[in-house]
């Protein structure tokens, strides 16, 4: 029993520990997946972001290129300035081939043959054989490689130095390359490949090694052989120090793009074929083959639509570039994609065809549907005609009744409010009225008095002072607070609330009321013309009109809207 009861732990020990082995191993698929999901989602969607910034680019092509035209333009113009000399106008030529250089073919060439006719003129070697160089290249550069030796076998390589060295050999290096390429015989690869590599050598022992030619050089013999990390490396140094929307820059990314292309990175890849078509546009290139490359990629991805596109965007530059070996390249392809988009466009066609018979199925079953919904709608319009009715008239004397009601209890409340002020207002007027009467009376007898005693210098005196005056103006304040502040106790307190913390009044003695205060106790009581305020209070206009100012500035609410809530503020009893 103990021996069996052994064997079975010992074999459930065995499961345990396998399944714990069987959870990490799917734990760490799991992990991987996730992490790869991740990285493609990420990698999605900066592709569609940067195809985003493409199509932008490429609706802007007109106004780069407008820009290219202006400086063109410029050039050309002082080509026809009458004071330069044969020099200066070479000179001159030379900055319209660099404009026009990647933009028109046909017209580099008609600049390179003006300068190399000056330089025959002027007798100068050096600049013949530094035109006759940019002729190699660009007939190098545009598949005529037959012609671009024969321009450089008949130039002499010992009466070259410097700069022009360096050019004769890049010519040969580019015409070799090309040549290893597109070569179809074995044979005639290698022996290519043999003087492309020896040019390459002789480049290699002329450049600074921090120069972008030399950069160049090694990352394609990095790339030939191979040594991918070491040519990504390179590459990455040399984009580090050229412009977005630069030809070098389109070349550089475009010759990433083919580094990623070796390693099947076709994320990768993509985008550097973008960011190369993107520079290219903005630099106005027009010999370009990023654009061409990214639609043959979206065309076998079934993106035919984006594909066909760019491969005519692509075939318009190469049309105006009037580049042969372009034309050949896109012819390979263009028809393809065409047929392939032609068959997209009518496969549409016939799904919209079946879309519009549905809908217009759809559409009948629909109006059926609406016209027997509209006649149960009139027929219960029809019945229930006489109930509308009869509730529309209850309701609308209802409405009435409660306005009556409003109206009556509004004008009570008015009536009790106006009825309080006048009676206590009428009550103190009285009182004063009768005050001043007794006053005028004393007054009468001083007056008498100091002219039978014949004390008239006394009565002058009294008389020139203001002492009368401002102590029956403070009088005037006194019984205005006190009669104010009796009908209206709460005034004070309701008008601090309609104005923010900062801007409250509070009058300097209880039961009395500051200038500010009785101010808006006068337009309360309906006194709002500034004018008649002044002349009760015995303040300038301007005066008045700059407290109303000032106190309304600090208006909780809207600033326009406050005297009117201040005419809201109601009387009450203590």
């Amino acid at each position: 029993m103990v021996l069996f009861n052994n064997y079975h732990l010992f074999w459930f020990i065995i499961e345990f520990l396998f399944l714990i082995k069987i959870y990490s191993f799917m734990k760490s698929i799991v992990w991987v997946i996730s992490i790869f999901f991740f990285h493609y989602v990420n990698a999605q969607k900066e592709i569609d972001s940067l195809l985003v910034v493409l199509e932008e680019s490429m609706e802007s092509r007109l106004t780069y290129d407008q820009k290219k035209e202006r400086n063109i333009t410029y050039l050309k113009e002082l080509v026809n300035d009458s004071t330069l000399n044969d020099d200066g106008i070479y000179q001159i030529n030379k900055n319209i081939i660099a404009q026009y250089n990647a933009y028109s073919f046909d017209s580099i060439l008609i600049y390179i043959e003006k300068n190399i006719s000056l330089a025959k003129q002027l007798e100068n070697q050096t600049l013949l054989n530094e035109s006759q160089l940019k002729l190699a290249k660009l007939l190098a550069s545009s598949g005529q490689y037959t012609e671009g030796i024969d321009i450089l076998s008949r130039m002499n390589a010992s009466n070259l130095s410097g700069k022009l060295l360096d050019n004769y050999y890049w010519c040969y290096k580019k015409i070799y390359s090309d040549l290893s390429f597109y070569a179809i015989s074995q044979k005639n690869k290698n022996r290519y490949k043999e003087y492309y590599l020896a040019y390459s050598d002789s480049l290699l022992n002329r450049y600074e090694p921090s120069t972008e030619e030399y950069l160049s050089i090694k990352e394609g013999e990095y790339r030939d052989n191979r040594e991918l990390d070491k040519c990504l490396l390179v590459n990455s140094r040399r984009l580090s120090i050229a412009n977005f929307g630069t030809k070098i820059y389109s070349q550089i990314a475009f010759e990433r793009s083919l580094i990623y292309e070796i390693q099947n990175n076709l994320d990768e890849q993509k985008k550097y074929l973008i960011l190369s078509a993107i520079s290219d546009i903005k630099s106005s290139v027009k010999d370009n083959a990023s654009l061409t490359i990214l639609a043959m990629l979206l065309f076998k991805e079934n993106k035919i639509s984006s594909a066909y596109k760019y491969i005519n965007f692509s075939f318009q530059d190469a049309e105006f570039y009037n580049s042969k070996l372009r034309f050949v390249l896109i012819s390979n392809v263009l028809p393809e994609i065409t047929r392939a988009y032609e068959l997209q466009i009518e496969d549409q066609k016939k799904q919209l065809k079946n879309f519009l018979i549905v809908i217009s199925l759809l559409s009948l079953i629909l109006l059926a549907s609406v016209f027997y919904v509209f006649k149960q709608i009139k027929y219960l319009k029809m019945t229930k005609n006489d109930l509308i009715k009869a509730n529309e008239q209850f309701n609308l004397l209802n409405l009435k009744l409660n306005e009556s009601n409003s109206e009556l209890e509004l004008l009570y409340g008015e009536l009790s409010e106006s009825s309080l002020v006048k009676e206590h207002y009428i009550g103190t007027f009285l009182n004063i009225h009768s005050n001043y009467i007794d006053k005028l009376d004393d007054y009468r007898r001083m007056v008498k008095k100091h002219i039978i005693s014949k004390t008239i210098s006394d009565l002058y005196e009294k008389t020139k002072s203001k002492e009368l005056i401002d102590a029956e103006l403070k009088l005037f304040y006194k019984n205005f607070d006190e009669t104010f502040l009796h009908i209206f106790p709460n005034f004070v307190e309701k008008l601090n609330l309609l104005l923010v913390d900062d801007g409250k009044l509070v009058p300097k003695q209880k039961g009395y009321l500051n200038t500010e205060l009785r101010i808006f106790a006068l337009i309360r009581l309906g006194i709002t013309d500034s004018s008649k305020i002044a002349k009760l209070l015995r303040y300038s206009v301007n005066t008045i009109y700059n407290y109303r100012v000032k106190v309304k500035n600090n208006s909780r609410g809207i600033r326009d809207d406050f005297e009117m809530d201040v005419m809201k503020i109601g009387a009450s009893k203590k």
